[in-house]
């Protein structure tokens, strides 16, 4: 059978151009592979940034106070100590300060030691030669209870102060206000710093000529929770046979929030 010169001139053509077609499909796909996850499409955006302050005015104060008891065994300071302890914690519980905001922070029992020196023996002639080392000497034992007190009245705070160092506790001291729910306090200083954002955003929009679409990226930075602020109240109690002291003024202050936000805005 013989077949004609131009069929196989055509076929051989068919072939160089499948070929080609082949090469170029696997280039394309090449191509295709290399791009994956690459996001080709361009998104134009602008960024802002706000600032948001917020004024907390502190509504508790805490303090702590301790009472420390020495006494020959174990059972008689710790007898001694809850006697004071118990005491202070009725007065403060008198004054309306509820349970659940009184707290023990520690209780210690430790050994108390003297130390103690010898007499230095002189000889015949009266020449003192040497003189015996001093020792520690276990003399008793000291317990102690450091208590934290958690004041919501404010106009109280004063007085409660005044009357737990009238009942002889060794330290009143850590003063300290805060506000109780500092997480609005931030909420407010970021909800201002939002909205600071988004009105230079929408100026900077209009003066460009262009749509704020939607928010890519958000970010709150330098914003912080009120900190307690601490005073010095005083190192010692005032013995109940002292005259009654006045109760000092507390004045509280109060703490100003920022908070700095940055958002970045699509625009078309």
């Amino acid at each position: 059978m013989n077949i004609p010169q131009n069929f196989w001139t055509t076929l051989k053509g068919l072939i160089a151009i499948l070929i080609v077609f082949v090469i170029i499909l696997g280039i394309g796909a090449i191509k295709v592979m290399s791009n994956v996850g690459i996001n080709n499409a361009t998104v134009s955006t602008i960024n802002v940034d706000g600032t948001g302050d917020a004024i907390a005015v502190p509504d508790i104060a805490t303090f702590t106070f301790t009472v420390s008891e020495t006494a020959k065994t174990v059972v008689d300071a710790q007898t001694k100590a809850t006697t004071r302890i118990n005491s202070a914690l009725k007065t403060v519980r008198d004054q309306g300060v509820a349970d659940k905001d009184i707290s023990t922070q520690s209780y210690n029992i430790n050994p108390h030691y003297d130390y103690q020196t010898a007499m230095c023996p002189a000889s015949s002639s009266g020449v003192v030669t040497y003189c015996p080392g001093g020792k520690s000497v276990l003399t008793g034992y000291d317990v102690s209870q450091s208590i934290q007190i958690k004041v919501r009245d404010l106009t109280k705070a004063g007085a409660i102060l005044t009357s737990v160092g009238s009942l002889g506790v060794q330290n009143v001291n850590s003063l300290s206000f805060a506000v109780d729910e500092p997480a609005k306090v931030q909420a407010d200083a970021r909800n201002k710093a939002i909205t600071d954002a988004k009105s230079k955003a929408d100026v900077l929009a209009k003066q460009l000529g262009v749509r704020l679409v939607r928010v890519v990226s958000f970010s709150e930075s330098n914003g912080g929770y009120p900190r307690p602020m601490m005073y010095s109240v005083m190192g010692k109690g005032v013995s109940a046979e002292d005259s009654a002291p006045v109760s000092p003024e507390i004045p509280t202050g109060e703490q100003k929030i920022t908070s700095n936000v940055s958002i970045t805005y699509e625009i078309r």
